[in-house]
């Protein structure tokens, strides 16, 4: 992504760069200050202590009994006997200024990052007259009962909408629901819903080229985010049919599903397979992970992606569109229109790759972050499960993703927040560009293309 100014980055980035790096120096120094033994007694118990922890953290996610008892110890012993060597040596204070000057080097790092790209938000295509049939399908159980905690279906209704409430009670197919609507005059389709509801309705109004509006009352609301809706208030996302303006984004494809969001494979989705997940999510994913990380049930998978193929892996997520980071639960796309699939897999055996993972990210051997138009999955299963959305499927193998590029048009109202500006990714090389004044020095775009 180009610089507001191809002869050399902004003021204003420059100045964190520098900052950023006299932090980092300072870092050094205060290690250095303490001498080289203690030096560098801080830096390896530090490096160690984290290693440690990621290596008990694999044990307790993959093993049961003795082992994961073993694990739970030294996850939390770890961090307890980094605190006792720095204070049994003195170098608590030390190690902590260290800590901190470092950690204010990745800040200042970050907001120079952000501060030389230009903002990567998608562009309203056309304002939107406002719908004269508008039909929005409402689950009342989603995300805690946020329809009737907003009374959205009263304001849907005051603006002129013709409301759908599904019975919790009763299994509906929503899709079929959405087609019917459009054969009864509906021009605009729209759902208060989860995104596997919102991804089941969005793929009717594709098919049909009608506006699709997005009412963030899911649990997680995360196509709702990447679209920069109101995700505290959703009564606001209703804004949209008198006031609003249309997105063309794109819509991901899994085996002939439709996606907004993300398609997985290998352990996750054989987690949400099971009956008791919806109910524990947690326990039933801490009982599960041993049997799958650890090769006794479920398969790996192998990806034929644009240009690479990744082997033997035990987790695949494909995404509609590239996330900013390798940490998809916790990041955000900067955009939902460029055409493309982020693709994340994952291949940890043993507590050592694990514990690189936690301490190389995407540059560790065993995590594959990139991006791919077309991303094909083999198994030596004949069928295997994909969780679409969130929502637990099986499909047949080979299973093919790709995206259609700006199928869905999303109307949103005019006056939002906007999509939380997206973290960049961590390149110090870049840093240095930035602090020395290098021509074309931040112009990277959005993580998801290493591996």
């Amino acid at each position: 992504m180009a610089l507001p100014d191809a002869s050399g980055p902004p003021r204003r980035a420059r100045l964190w760069a520098l900052l950023a790096l006299g932090c980092a120096v300072l870092a050094a120094v205060t290690l250095v200050a303490e001498g080289i033994v203690g030096g560098l007694l801080v830096l390896v118990v530090g490096i160690a202590g984290a290693a440690l922890t990621a290596m008990g953290t694999w044990w307790v996610v993959s093993h049961r009994g003795a082992v994961r008892l073993v694990g739970t110890l030294l996850m939390v012993g770890a961090p307890v006997a980094i605190l006792l060597i720095y204070a049994q040596a003195d170098l608590w204070p030390t190690a902590l200024l260290a800590i901190a000057l470092w950690a204010a080097a990745v800040a200042c790092a970050r907001t120079a990052l952000r501060a030389a790209r230009r903002p990567e938000g998608m562009r309203a295509t056309v304002r939107a007259d406002a719908p004269r049939s508008p039909v929005l399908i409402m689950n009342p159980k989603s995300g805690g009962g946020k329809v009737g905690r907003f009374g959205l279906v009263e304001k849907g209704e005051a603006l002129g909408a013709r409301v759908v409430l599904l019975d919790p009670e009763v299994v509906t197919d929503v899709a079929a629901l959405a087609r019917q609507a459009v054969a009864d005059g509906a021009d605009l389709l729209g759902v208060a819903g989860g995104d596997g509801t919102q991804a089941r309705v969005a793929e009717v109004a594709a098919e049909y080229d009608l506006p699709f509006l997005v009412i963030s009352a899911g649990t997680r609301n995360h196509f709702a985010m990447d679209l920069g809706l109101d995700r505290e208030d959703p009564a606001r996302c209703l804004d949209a049919l008198t006031d609003g303006e249309e997105l063309r984004v794109d819509l991901g494809v899994v085996g002939g599903h439709a996606f907004v969001n993300t398609a997985s494979f290998g352990v996750y989705a054989e987690i949400v397979q099971r009956p008791e997940y919806r109910d524990a999510k947690a326990d039933s994913a801490l009982a599960a992970l041993p049997d799958l990380l650890l090769g006794y049930a479920g398969t790996t998978l192998d990806a034929v992606t644009d240009e690479k193929r990744l082997e033997a892996q035990q987790a695949l997520l494909v995404s509609n569109n590239p996330y900013t980071s390798s940490e998809p639960m916790g990041a955000r796309r900067a955009r939902l229109d460029r055409g493309e699939l982020g693709v994340l897999g994952i291949r940890v055996n043993n507590a050592a790759q694990a514990a690189e993972v936690a301490l190389r990210g995407a540059r560790a051997a065993g995590l594959h972050v990139l991006t791919s138009r077309q991303v094909v999955i083999a198994s030596a299963a004949e069928r295997i499960a994909v969780a679409v959305d969130g929502e637990a499927l099986t499909m047949p193998t080979p299973v093919t993703c790709s995206v259609r590029p700006g199928a869905l048009r999303v109307r949103v109202p005019r006056l939002r927040p906007g999509a939380p500006a997206a973290a960049p990714p961590m390149q110090w090389s870049e840093v240095l560009a930035l602090a020395f004044d290098r021509p074309g020095a931040g112009t990277t775009g959005a993580a998801g293309t290493a591996d």
